[in-house]
């Protein structure tokens, strides 16, 4: 039997299956923000999917919204089933958006804190903002324009994530700034260079890359994002795209796609995640059509196909600091 390195391995390594598939309110009008059989009934189907550890996506549950007594609550569902609470994810809570970003700043703190009363070890927040009335009468709503941040708001992101990192710190939480087009983590070395200006350990990357691939024009190749990101990378959102490119009609063309099936190699992805000492929670996403069984899918395809198997492989130094993940229960 080979000795263990303290190394995450493919049968241990934290995989979440994000609650994006489910919606905030059920079809009988019940509110999963303040309906405890909800959040029983979504984790309940996210176990029997085979899952045991979950990422608290805000678009269903908003954590940092809940009192003491709730979050306990939320606690002691997830221990009934067996389920770790891996992650918080918050989406479109820009801390610089115009008319909200001092209400942001002020939900992305409570996260922190909620999410330090929970046990969670990370959370995910960003810069992309509400979708358009345009996106969202879209089948896919990235085939529409959405919110471009404006460059004079640079030095804000800088210290706002700067705030919301040092709160991370003192509660023993890291933050994680997930990728997403027309912001200042829409491109790889805007993305990069943020979170150099921030300069903190407990601050690195979620490189969300497949928002990006997605998008119907031209976008930089996968592996160049991979590259560039991935020593910055202290949590992962994965997902794939099928996508295909006409240059000379400039038609651009993406569906969701399981992981092994869509255009981004996670295979050569997480080679070189490891060549610099990624050892993150990783939470699987999809758009569309059962989500959540595309979600265990890909959690097979992960363990199956991906992540290591054995003790003793080679791992590099991340730029940021990693969670400490040694012996999370699978």
């Amino acid at each position: 039997m080979e000795a263990s390195d303290g190394r995450l391995l493919a049968a241990d390594w934290p995989i979440a299956a994000s609650t994006l598939p489910f919606p905030t309110v059920t079809p009988d009008g019940r509110s999963a923000q303040d309906d405890p059989t909800v959040w029983h009934e979504v984790l309940t189907d996210i176990a029997d999917a085979g899952f045991d550890h979950v990422d608290l996506t805000d678009s269903w549950l908003r954590p940092g919204d809940l009192d003491g007594p709730a979050l306990d609550r939320l606690a002691g569902t997830a221990r009934e089933l067996g389920l770790g609470l891996a992650s918080v994810s918050a989406i479109r809570r820009s801390v610089i958006d115009a008319k909200d970003g001092e209400a942001n700043l002020a939900y992305s703190h409570r996260t922190i804190d909620a999410a330090a009363a929970l046990g969670i070890g990370v959370v995910s927040v960003g810069l992309h903002q509400a979708l358009t009335a345009q996106q969202k009468e879209q089948l896919w709503f990235w085939t529409a324009p959405g919110h471009h941040d404006d460059p004079d708001d640079w030095p804000l992101a800088v210290s706002r994530f700067q705030e919301l990192g040092r709160h991370a710190a003192e509660v023993g939480v890291l933050l994680s700034l997930e990728m997403y087009e027309d912001t200042f983590l829409g491109t790889a070395d805007s993305a990069v260079r943020l979170v150099e200006d921030i300069g903190l350990p407990e601050v690195g990357l979620n490189p969300d890359i497949a928002n990006l691939v997605r998008l119907h024009r031209p976008v930089e190749p996968w592996q160049e994002l991979v590259e560039k990101t991935l020593p910055y990378t202290n949590f992962w959102h994965v997902k794939n795209y099928s996508r295909d490119e006409d240059l000379e009609r400039d038609a651009y063309f993406s569906v969701p796609a399981p992981m092994q099936f869509g255009l981004i190699d996670y295979r050569a992805a997480f080679r070189t995640a490891l060549a610099n000492g990624f050892q993150g929670v990783i939470c699987t996403e999809n758009y569309g059509g059962d989500g959540l069984s595309v979600c265990a899918a890909n959690r097979d395809y992960l363990r199956r196909h991906v992540l290591p198997k054995r003790h003793g492989y080679a791992l590099g130094t991340s730029r940021v600091r990693q969670p400490d993940l040694t012996g999370a229960s699978r």
